[in-house]
């Protein structure tokens, strides 16, 4: 089943709910530790079909798309409708080799990012929350939107690193 951009944002927030967000976003490189830290490594690179990603493999595209939020919040915090390109992330995985990144690294690039996203996000003004950007696909996002959004990738992300990890238990026993 593949979704419309529309379907895939509305699931992805809905993950939020009333949740804040920035809590969310705060929390996730440390729960990811957690879970990676009582795992073998090589159950982290095994893929759980041919399809689908790996544990190691989503935490990599983590790490890249906060190098990418980082500049969509910033971008759309200097100016109004800039436009924001969406990005094929199954080449960006094929590009940057996902299925060989060290993990390690990923864990590292991800929470200094994250922590320095999560610095300016705080320290903006509400008022360039409502900036926005022009995503090809999704149309108008503002910042606060896309703190919600990037929070609900987040849950989607663990519930699948936890499903993985909880299959790969199980196939031992």
């Amino acid at each position: 089943m593949i979704e419309t951009p529309q379907e895939y944002t509305a699931r992805i927030i809905g993950y939020v709910g009333k949740n804040n967000p920035l809590a969310i976003l705060s929390s996730t490189p440390k729960k990811i530790r957690r879970l990676v830290s009582k795992s073998k490594k090589k159950a982290l690179y095994k893929k759980p079909s041919p399809k689908k990603w790996s544990v190691a493999e989503i935490i990599a595209h983590l790490a890249e798309t906060e190098l990418v939020m980082a500049w969509r919040y910033r971008s759309s915090a200097e100016k109004n409708k800039v436009m924001i390109q969406p990005f094929e992330q199954d080449d960006w995985a094929k590009n940057s080799r996902y299925h060989k990144s060290d993990i390690d690294e990923m864990l590292t690039v991800l929470s200094v990012v994250r922590k320095a996203n999560l610095k300016f996000l705080t320290n903006l003004p509400n008022k360039k929350l409502k900036n926005f950007g022009m995503h090809q696909e999704r149309g108008k996002e503002t910042i606060s939107h896309m703190i919600r959004l990037e929070a609900g990738h987040d849950i989607n992300h663990l519930k699948q690193i936890k499903s993985i990890l909880s299959s790969n238990s199980k196939k031992k026993s």
